[in-house]
């Protein structure tokens, strides 16, 4: 279209309040469409802002309150925290038989939302979980909550928050010998959570979305090549590919629209088949829910290394 993709940022610290700043920053300076933000509760801060200016938003939040509002103009690239609780319950009761079962989460709308999310699924199945808690995030002595779930002797602790608290959980749980798996859910699948961890990282799974490596997609291979080939290492989470898919697919509607009219490419998306995504097929439902979740566990080795251990 005659066009050159200009790129302009704006850094919310994944703080709700900066979000709404930042979108109203975006929209000023003339954006059509957002990629972000990083967490659900700086998405869910900004989404009304980009709805009513008409710019379309794709975010890697995975609380499933970002679709309740069905904004035409949003789209997640990655799946809700529904899809990541059933079957992280399915594997905590049919796979690994836990009986004693400890949730904790932080107060953000996303770990909230995932451990409350997990807690339905497990009780679903028929099962109980034995302690659900929450910790103030950045607080890094996590001994007074973990001393009270030594005595209740669990087979496992899931832990629904960030990597920068769940390394340093996992490493007061030993500390304090609590004889227990560590679980952690997706945001604790980053190369720090074993920095911050240490030795104690061996042995922890994550549940996620499949690594850039362990998908089949052809897309998949020539961005990992193409990756490595510049920056000399794999991307350091899968966030920056289901972004990466996010950017890719606005994309391809202005390709295919030949139009930069938002609802003109929102209406096109929604009813596109099968987008070849980094992630694989990309496909959304009415209200912008990406449709197909795929899932796995990783294992942590001692070499720091993941390795698939499950999947469904």
């Amino acid at each position: 279209l005659g066009k050159q993709i200009e790129v302009v940022t704006c850094d919310d610290e994944a703080k709700a309040q900066k979000a709404a700043v930042c979108a109203k920053k975006l929209v000023n300076a003339g954006v059509f469409a957002v990629i972000g933000s990083y967490t659900s509760g700086a998405t869910e801060a900004a989404q009304t802002t980009y709805y009513r200016n008409k710019v379309l938003q794709t975010s890697d939040g995975t609380s499933d309150s970002l679709i309740k509002r069905k904004y035409w103009t949003f789209f997640r690239n990655s799946f809700p925290n529904s899809a990541q609780g059933n079957f992280t319950a399915d594997y905590f009761i049919n796979v690994k038989k836990y009986k004693k079962i400890v949730v904790l989460s932080d107060y953000s709308s996303y770990s909230a939302g995932l451990a409350d999310s997990t807690v339905a699924a497990i009780e679903k199945l028929g099962s109980k979980v034995t302690f659900r808690g929450k910790i103030k995030s950045g607080t890094q002595n996590f001994t007074a909550i973990l001393t009270k779930i030594k005595a209740l002797k669990p087979d496992v602790i899931y832990f629904s928050g960030y990597y920068t608290d769940g390394g340093l959980i996992r490493v007061q749980q030993k500390q304090l010998a609590i004889d227990a798996d560590f679980v952690g859910g997706d945001s604790n699948h980053n190369p720090d959570f074993i920095k911050l961890a240490g030795k104690t990282a061996a042995g922890v799974d994550i549940i996620n979305v499949p690594s850039p490596d362990d998908l089949p997609y052809d897309a998949a291979k020539k961005y990992l090549q193409a990756y490595e080939a510049k920056f000399n290492k794999k991307p350091p989470s899968i966030w920056a590919v289901v972004n990466a898919d996010g950017l890719r697919v606005i994309m391809h509607g202005v390709e295919q629209t030949k139009s930069f009219d938002t609802k003109k490419i929102s209406d096109y998306l929604h009813g596109m088949k099968d987008f070849p995504g980094i992630t694989g097929p990309v496909n959304f439902r009415a209200d912008g829910e990406r449709i197909g979740a795929s899932l796995l566990v990783y294992t942590i080795q001692k070499d720091g290394s993941y390795k698939v251990s499950f999947s469904k």
